[in-house]
């Protein structure tokens, strides 16, 4: 099932089961919990991120050829960051180059996010993806300068921004994909295909993360992955290709969709 979460007509906040027709039907209920689609057509005045992320769970150098291209050894164990929840952006939404707080390397980074259903702790692999309500498309947009030299040696800061984690435009559940990691996965910034890779090439696997994740600690549903990036960042290119207002990024991810956000400058 591909789940929407939509903006109606009264500004209620829904969601919907999309069907292969285009059209959508009313979910009833919790869909963490106990929900049902009902022969209701919805009207969508606006599509908003699939889920409002009870937590946003970030994993670095989780690719091999993403390792590779920045120049450090591959990890022993995942590279946990987090993200601030209050920097989700819906689809179609701008991704906003911070003033403020200026940053001139804005970079994109397309992704798997996985989004778990139910509270989970101690899981093993071999039953992590029963706790896995779906996925969707992931933009772990970083701000590289405050990333790498002004963010006191961590990484939220630069990974934090408003606008930084854009969602969307579904939540395709986990029946539908089996395997998250066969999965075509590429970024389009402004009509070039800038990173075009397969979710098979990460070092820990979708299993892995949620065994490791869930490790003496538990993950609430809505709990939001973001499992990492194949290479083809902007920091890497040569010279970097960094975002500018006017630009458009797609994410794109095979059985799930396309995600697209147009570029700003944050307002004064």
């Amino acid at each position: 099932m591909k789940i929407v979460r939509y903006l109606d007509k009264s500004g209620k906040i829904s969601y919907a089961a999309k069907q292969p027709s285009g059209e959508t039907f009313r979910i009833e209920g919790d869909i963490f919990s106990d929900h049902k689609v009902i022969s209701e057509r919805v009207q969508i005045k606006k599509h908003l991120a699939p889920v409002a992320p009870a937590a946003i769970l970030c994993i670095g150098l989780n690719y091999k050829h993403h390792a590779a291209e920045s120049n450090l050894p591959v990890p022993q164990f995942p590279v946990l960051f987090m993200k601030n929840p209050g920097a989700l952006q819906h689809p179609g939404d701008p991704i906003q180059i911070p003033a403020h707080l200026r940053s001139d390397e804005v970079d994109y980074e397309c992704e798997l996010a996985v989004v778990i259903g139910r509270s989970c702790k101690n899981v093993s692999r071999q039953n992590a993806l029963d706790y896995v309500l779906g996925y969707t498309c992931g933009n772990d947009v970083s701000a590289r300068d405050w990333q790498r030299v002004r963010g006191g040696s961590q990484w939220c800061r630069g990974k934090s921004f408003d606008t930084f984690c854009p969602l969307g435009p579904v939540l395709v559940t986990r029946e539908e994909i089996p395997n998250p990691n066969a999965l075509k996965i590429r970024t389009i910034v402004s009509g070039e295909v800038m990173q075009d890779w397969n979710t098979n090439d990460m070092i820990f696997d979708v299993p892995a993360l949620i065994e490791f994740l869930s490790g003496s600690t538990t993950l609430l549903p809505g709990t939001v992955i973001f499992t990492g990036t194949p290479h083809g960042v902007g920091m890497a290119s040569k010279p970097p290709r960094w975002l500018k207002p006017g630009d458009s990024v797609t994410i794109d991810i095979e059985k799930i969709g396309t995600l697209t956000n147009p570029v700003t400058l944050e307002a004064s």
